[in-house]
């Protein structure tokens, strides 16, 4: 089913042509054609008022009849032009309700760029800034949560724009915190000051796009059935700066009575040999036999994280151990997997489970080596008797205490040795700071650039950062290449310059990348 037509089956009533409307001044006024006044005129005449989940739906729709690219825009300018239609009124919840817990969090993040502001006055004073930036260190856990789980409900009801857009600039906000930590941890004090205000400028730029879209459009499109059903996997994530209490909901004396009735039934027909609950049944497994508890109880004490993806491409199964790697949710059960990884590195996973699906591979490792952390990846084919595939199987380990161990032990020793920081039990937070650490096509990398007597080499994974960074004055000239290029002269480009290959740019120009990859060097050729 179409993914807009779904989205459209879960927001109140809108008037398409006044949408239709909307959308073409909006993008005209983004285009230059006209001022703001101008435009703000032209909204008047036709348009009384606004509710963020049109924006939304038009934003939508957009994506149906342009390039599908991350677009970052400005928010501000948004706001100028429908200042006095759009209604950004907040709603009133309680305080332990997912969406009021995300505006908590931003205003505890307001307070804490007002802290930067403060502080970049005054002469730096290592120890004031690395309390500031362990705080802030928590915001991850907001992403988390929006990632997996408001993102996910949001994509299950057609409204993939936050998966497919916002995702992106989360990760690009949360790599410029901690490249900001690194240059304080280093001393590089000049570098690290002259970066706070560009991410105090980033992060109120994206709260602005949370509170005034995001936030409310998910009030519009998601049932409050749904959202008690998100507070299980937001408890599990945890939260950043705030405290969430929320009392269960009692039974009521009817549901308790009929609880009791099934059960006393069931026990009785056990009783007499007619019938199993299903959690003492004993399943015929590969090799043994089975109850369900006694699976989920194996699940639930593996010593490593396994996910299972289907042969339709949706993630079917994760096991939820208590030392997991990186955090998860129950809502990406159902998800198609390739909604699950940042924009940059989503040709990664395609590429991997089309030569598994092909026959071409059946696996495929990755691993981060850091000083104090080694994490061990591998993908696997899943095949039945007859060959024919059946999905992938994920597998992650924290190999970080397995990787220090020396000599041999052969006798029983009960001491415990000192494990690695992801194996604390009090940790909730994912080992990993950072998403580009947990997707192996985002690490840093050697220069993706040949340098060979006949030229200059490049190939898919070339990345525009390399050539940019040997051809600065290129970046100007792209647009002469392809139109869709004109993106690298906005703020969009801080976001897509470190991520994007020559792969990624043929798919957004829809040129072959032959083609492209001779443009690029005629440019350089002739400059």
């Amino acid at each position: 089913m179409d993914k807009t037509r779904q989205m459209k089956d879960f927001v109140p009533s809108y008037d398409k042509e006044k949408l239709q409307y909307v959308l073409e001044i909006k993008e005209a006024f983004n285009r230059g054609e006209f001022s703001l006044e101008e435009g703000q005129r032209r909204l008047r005449e036709r348009v009384t008022s606004l509710k963020p989940y049109e924006i939304a739906l038009a934003e939508q729709e957009l994506k149906e009849f342009e390039d599908d690219e991350c677009r970052k825009e400005d928010i501000q300018s948004m706001l100028a032009l429908f200042d006095g239609l759009l209604d950004r009124s907040r709603p009133e919840l309680p305080d332990h309700h997912p969406i009021s817990c995300y505006y908590r969090e931003n205003e505890a993040l307001k307070k804490i760029c007002l802290e930067i502001e403060d502080l970049v006055q005054y002469p730096l004073i290592k120890n004031q800034w690395l309390e500031l930036y362990d705080r802030l260190d928590a915001w991850k856990l907001h992403l988390s949560r929006k990632q997996n789980q408001l993102y996910s409900i949001l994509e299950q009801k057609g409204f993939d724009r936050p998966t497919t857009t916002m995702w992106t600039l989360d990760n690009f906000i949360r790599d410029e915190i901690r490249d900001a930590r690194k240059l304080l941890e280093e001393d590089r004090e000049d570098d690290f000051i002259a970066m706070q205000g560009t991410i105090v400028a980033d992060l109120r730029d994206l709260m602005e796009k949370e509170e005034t879209v995001l936030y409310p459009t998910s009030m519009a499109m998601i049932s409050p059935e749904e959202f008690m059903d998100m507070m299980e996997g937001d408890q599990e994530i945890g939260f950043a700066w705030i405290e969430v209490h929320h009392e269960e909901e009692k039974a009521s004396p009817e549901t308790e009575k009929t609880s009791g009735l099934e059960e006393e039934l069931a026990a009785l027909l056990a009783k007499h040999g007619f019938a199993a609950s299903s959690e003492q049944k004993e399943l015929d497994v590969a090799q043994g036999k089975l109850t369900l508890e006694q699976i989920n109880l194996i699940y639930k004490h593996m010593p490593v994280d396994i996910s299972y993806v289907d042969e339709k491409e949706i993630v079917k199964f994760y096991t939820d151990t208590a030392h997991r790697v990186f955090p998860r949710s129950k809502n990406v059960i159902g998800r198609d997997v390739k909604n699950c990884h940042p924009r940059g590195s989503v040709h990664i996973v395609e590429e991997i489970i089309d030569k598994f699906r092909r026959g071409e591979e059946d696996t495929v490792e990755f691993w981060i080596n850091k000083p104090d952390l080694f994490i061990y990846i591998y993908y696997v084919a899943v095949r039945d008797e007859q060959g024919n595939f059946r999905g992938v199987i994920e597998m992650m380990q924290d190999c970080t205490h397995i990787r220090r161990l020396q000599g041999s032990r052969t006798l029983l020793n009960w001491e415990k040795s000192e494990r690695g920081d992801g194996e604390k039990e009090d940790e909730k937070t994912p080992t990993p700071s950072t998403e580009k650490e947990r997707d192996p096509s985002m690490q840093e990398t050697k220069p993706t650039i040949e340098e060979r007597e006949d030229g200059l080499v490049f190939h898919p994974d070339t990345k525009l950062k390399d050539i940019l960074e040997a051809h600065p004055w290129l970046k100007e000239e792209m647009e002469d290449i392809h139109p869709n290029f004109r993106m690298l002269k906005t703020p969009l480009a801080r976001v897509m310059i470190p991520v994007a290959t020559i792969h990624m740019m043929s798919e957004r120009t829809g040129m072959p990348e032959d083609e492209l990859i001779e443009k690029i060097k005629e440019k350089i050729k002739n400059h």
